[in-house]
């Protein structure tokens, strides 16, 4: 994949997603303002309490993206603010639909359909954060880039990492890591740099002259 289309592909997830953020933001306002409305709040309770419910989604979310740009699943406390408000706001707009099946879901398909582009699009952004960190680009050398990395990174006892490992340090996902470990293991990338890291731990040492 070329970097003009990562790129389009970036933009297009992430105009995607804030189309998505913006209709289930304006369908929920719209819903828990009648609910709270129905329950005999005064107008400003019900003006303001659908946004406490969103800002709480927003400011979770927006913590779990700068988590995850930084290589990091985020803490437990996002996590739970983002699931208590997402399920606050999916109930709320339910109680207000009509009591069919068919209205239920109807109700609740632009919360559904938000919070579900929500998560390919945080992967898709920390794939990108991680290759910008490890400095691989998209293209036929990434495979033999990260079989050199393995070979170079061989733990004490001589083995490979696993196929996760190489996937997380190329943004990858764990499949491809056990792609790159597979080809690499059976002579796909061969070249001098391949096989000098590919040797075991002390086996480019020099034979000793024999004595005497």
């Amino acid at each position: 994949m070329t970097g003009r289309q990562d790129l389009w592909i970036r933009r297009t997830t992430i105009g995607s997603v804030t189309m998505l953020a913006l209709i289930a933001g304006t369908v929920s306002y719209l819903h828990m303002h009648a609910l709270v409305a129905l329950h005999g709040q005064p107008g400003w309770v019900a003006a303001l309490t659908p946004l406490s419910v969103d800002g709480m989604i927003v400011a979770a979310s927006t913590t779990l993206l700068a988590e995850s740009r930084s290589g990091s699943r985020g803490g437990l406390l996002p996590w739970v603010l983002l699931v208590i408000g997402s399920v606050a706001s999916l109930a709320a707009n339910v109680a207000v639909a009509e009591p069919t099946l068919t209205g239920r879901v109807i109700a609740a398909w632009p919360s559904s359909a938000s919070r579900s582009s929500r998560q390919p699009a945080a992967e898709k952004r920390s794939v990108v954060t991680a290759r910008r960190k490890t400095g691989a680009r998209a293209g036929p050398d990434v495979r033999r880039q990260a079989w050199e990395w393995a070979t170079a990174n061989r733990a004490a006892d001589g083995s490979l990492p696993s196929g996760k490992v190489i996937a997380d340090r190329y943004g990858r996902h764990e499949r491809w890591g056990r792609l790159v470990k597979s080809a690499g293991t059976g002579g796909e990338f061969t070249g001098p740099a391949a096989v000098n890291n590919h040797r075991q731990p002390g086996s480019d040492r020099s034979p000793r002259p024999a004595a005497g």
